[in-house]
């Protein structure tokens, strides 16, 4: 069994202890002491990092019996060893995981939307709440109020107790287990059973930010940040803002409005340019149509063209305007994009996505398609006058 020094004490940096233990496990050694302050991963919560003498430890787990497993790159020799806490590390995920208590409190006490799992991530953290329904109020709400404790510098404890103690003490999570749990006292405001490390005041989280929020199921998933990671959110929402309002020249409170209108004008612009689209696609079509005889004794018309710019999507509508015509195949190449497309009328003999596979192994590309209508693009721009002069051979042998 491994004492457990953050239990009593998150601000412990360093501490001295024995190693019980040293062995081999693949490339890595599991290091056991009498004694840590180490945090291992666990209800949410990753593992500290940090030294043993002058020996990393890159992992933290809990162990068989109680114990503590500190995972190492090197052995450590047994005997005393002095321990320290990566406190960058461990400062951050104490404001994170106070900050997740103070905001599901605030959830409970709000809303009576209950905290079904936590999860402590590298850029934001999340509760998933068990809730029909959480939505913009529900989410500003809660924040305000997870900040007016956070501002209201409460006092935060630690305390012991069974099940059946804590119980009648108010805790916000009953638990079933035996033996002495420990929970996480905010004053006058909330108290959960927890194992892990917390701030001693509510102030030390300095503020929380939430981020967002989507539907998981049976749950809302609220992904936040706090402390230090809500300053640098909030410092990189702002830079991103700003550089939003430099290139839309207005200023920062007027950029939705301004966007809005951006959207908007080129909505109407696309939604113009596909008319224009739409009646060039009717005007080439005809004007192929009309340039083209019947090559079969049953007035089949075989039209091959290279359209020069022709994106795909304007192909295809080219394609499907010759398709739509009776008696008509219909085998387009653009030349700047590489993209083809194969259209014949509807009761044709030929199969173009089989044309079309055949093709592209010919000459290399991808692609495919239906009987009807098949696309597909060339990976070699500079075979495409071979392609054309492949198409014209089976528009004559069609004939």
């Amino acid at each position: 069994m491994t004492e457990r020094l953050y239990y009593h004490n998150s601000y412990l940096r360093e501490f001295d202890a024995r190693v019980i233990s040293c062995e081999p496990e693949g490339d890595r050694w599991k290091v056991v002491l009498d004694r840590t302050a180490f945090y291992p991963t666990s209800g949410g919560q990753p593992h500290d990092t940090g030294k043993l003498g002058d020996v990393a430890i890159i992992e933290v787990a809990d162990g068989e019996d109680h114990k503590v497993i500190h995972y190492a790159p090197a052995p450590v020799a047994p005997g005393p060893v002095r321990g320290q806490i990566d406190w960058t590390r461990r400062l951050d995920h104490m404001q994170q995981h106070t900050g997740q208590h103070l905001l599901s409190a605030a959830f409970v006490e709000l809303f009576q939307f209950p905290t079904v799992s936590f999860h402590l991530g590298t850029e934001t953290s999340t509760i998933d709440l068990q809730a029909p329904l959480v939505g913009a109020q529900h989410l500003e709400r809660a924040e305000k109020r997870t900040n007016e404790i956070i501002l209201e510098d409460r006092v935060i404890s630690i305390r012991f107790g069974t099940a059946e103690e804590l119980a009648k003490a108010g805790i916000r999570k009953q638990v079933e287990r035996e033996g002495v749990l420990r929970a996480i006292e905010v004053e006058s405001f909330d108290r959960q059973p927890c194992g892990g490390t917390h701030l001693a005041r509510t102030g030390q989280a300095g503020m929380l930010l939430v981020r967002r929020t989507e539907r998981r199921r049976e749950s809302w998933r609220v992904d936040f940040v706090c402390g230090y990671r809500a300053l640098s959110v909030a410092r990189g929402d702002h830079t991103t803002l700003e550089k939003a309002a430099g290139l839309l020249g207005c200023g920062l409170p007027e950029v939705p409005t301004v966007l809005a209108k951006i959207v908007e004008d080129r909505r109407a612009q696309h939604a113009a340019v596909k008319r224009l689209e739409e009646q060039l696609a009717e005007h080439e079509s005809r004007a192929l149509l009309s340039a083209t005889k019947a090559s079969t004794p049953d007035g089949v018309r075989n039209i091959v063209a290279v359209l020069d710019s022709a994106s795909a999507s304007y192909l295809g509508l080219v394609a499907a305007k010759l398709a739509a015509e009776s008696k008509v195949i219909a085998l387009l190449v653009s030349r700047s994009t590489g993209n083809v497309v194969f259209a014949q009328s509807a009761g044709g003999d030929r199969d173009m996505g089989v044309l079309m596979r055949r093709i592209l192994e010919e000459f290399g590309g991808k692609g495919g398609g239906s009987r009807d209508f098949a696309q597909g693009s060339l990976l070699q721009l500079h075979r495409i006058d071979a392609l054309l002069s492949a198409l014209q051979t089976i528009a004559r042998l069609s004939d």
